[in-house]
């Protein structure tokens, strides 16, 4: 199976850029491993978050295909800790599903239709983050998930 982070926007921080990418080819050891760039809407200040919400929701759909299992990084998702969310990823590898698909959002979250199609939602903390944050701490935490999968002592608890 295939991980895919869906992302609205690019990086534009080549620090974090470069840890995402640190971290991506590392995970590229484990599991097949993509980042996809949905790209940012512009001229956005005439529209309201929910006209924003529902253009990037138009976008996402077409990134998606069928028989994708989705799953949003969104504040009012389940919370994980590392171990528990490894066990979380070996489940869903274990499945039919040809791609797991992580999908962080625009500013102002998703549009109510984006939710429904989702399998899950999860949060990676109850701060907020910046959305380049959340792709550098969430490409961390699979490469984690992974090294926990094949007790290797990257993890410590």
């Amino acid at each position: 199976m295939k991980i895919t982070l869906l992302v609205v926007g690019r990086t534009t921080d080549k620090r974090i850029t470069a840890l995402i990418n640190e971290y991506a080819e590392r995970l590229g050891h484990y599991t097949p491993f993509d980042i996809e760039v949905i790209p940012e809407l512009k001229n956005t200040k005439a529209l309201s978050a929910s006209q924003q919400k529902e253009r990037e929701a138009s976008l996402i759909r077409r990134a998606l295909r069928d028989g994708d299992h989705v799953v949003l990084l969104d504040e009012a998702g389940r919370q994980y800790r590392s171990v528990d969310f490894a066990r979380y990823i070996a489940a869903q590898q274990s499945r039919t599903a040809r791609r797991l698909v992580f999908v962080v959002g625009g500013p102002y979250g998703f549009a109510p239709d984006i939710y429904a199609l989702a399998s899950d939602k999860i949060s990676l903390s109850l701060m907020t983050f910046s959305h380049q944050m959340v792709r550098l701490f969430f490409v961390e935490q699979l490469y984690r998930a992974h090294t926990i999968l094949r007790g290797e002592p990257y993890h410590h608890e």
